[in-house]
């Protein structure tokens, strides 16, 4: 067992959980699409980090692995994102884009349940083994998945949290949500580049990476809800907030 590849994914997992069930219950709370997708984002990005603290431990299993590259490498950043679109976009193309993340997710689960693996392939010169890559999906066209959802979710996740931040810093209002956006526009990105630097044979920065963007996004979360002390007329400022839950 890899003490290392078992105890940073299995943090992530706890501390993406607890993150979760924040906003879940801020979501029967308060309600908002915005806020339960993002819940469910969550629990996709614990998913993923179990199923690497399990490789970790154990090695490999097949249907672990393909849960892993379902939620961890397809998913959960397409489903966070589309939060952010609920929070940002008008209804109707909301629900337009939902439709068809639904659809492309319930087909993405088909691809990847039904591929062929070779777990030979998973460790390369530049994959220790302890780290997860794609490379052990052989059937073709299923790897293309992963940009097209990834790219569809760094685009609405960081671009929304960008965009709200740059809204609060132009009306100098509400500065904690301002702070708590780019927080989670860093965090958002950090996984990415973990997974970037492991690729060009950096073991070790994946989990890195995906742990300090859980810890950063949980905490521009709660920057970004923290109650303003100011009197001024939040209502406007909160339609265009990443994570205000009206």
């Amino acid at each position: 067992m890899n003490l290392i590849n078992t105890i940073i994914p299995s943090v992530s997992s706890i501390i993406s959980l607890v993150f979760a069930a924040l906003v879940l219950k801020r979501y029967f709370d308060r309600r908002g699409t915005h806020l339960l997708l993002w819940g469910i984002g969550m629990i996709l990005y614990a998913a993923g980090g179990f199923c690497e603290a399990y490789f970790g431990a154990f090695g490999w299993n097949q249907w672990i692995y393909r849960i892993w590259y379902l939620v961890g490498a397809i998913l959960v950043a397409a489903w966070l994102g589309q939060g952010t679109v609920y929070l940002l976009a008008r209804k109707r193309w909301a629900n337009l884009l939902m439709i068809l993340l639904g659809l492309g997710s319930l087909f993405a689960a088909y691809r990847v349940f039904g591929a062929e693996l070779d777990p030979s392939l998973m460790t390369t010169s530049v994959h220790t083994g302890a780290e997860l890559s794609g490379d052990a999906i052989i059937t073709p066209g299923v790897r293309m998945l992963t940009p097209i959802f990834n790219t569809y979710g760094v685009l609405t996740l960081v671009g929304g949290a960008t965009y709200s931040a740059w809204i609060f810093w132009r009306k100098r209002v509400l500065l904690q949500r301002t702070i708590g956006n780019v927080l989670i526009a860093v965090g958002a990105l950090l996984p990415a580049f973990g997974g970037a630097f492991s690729r060009f044979g950096i073991p070790g920065v994946l989990y890195i990476g995906e742990l300090l963007g859980a810890i950063l996004m949980f905490v521009g979360f709660l920057r970004a809800t923290m109650p303003s002390e100011s009197r001024e007329k939040p209502a406007a400022a909160q339609e265009q907030g990443l994570q205000t839950a009206d």
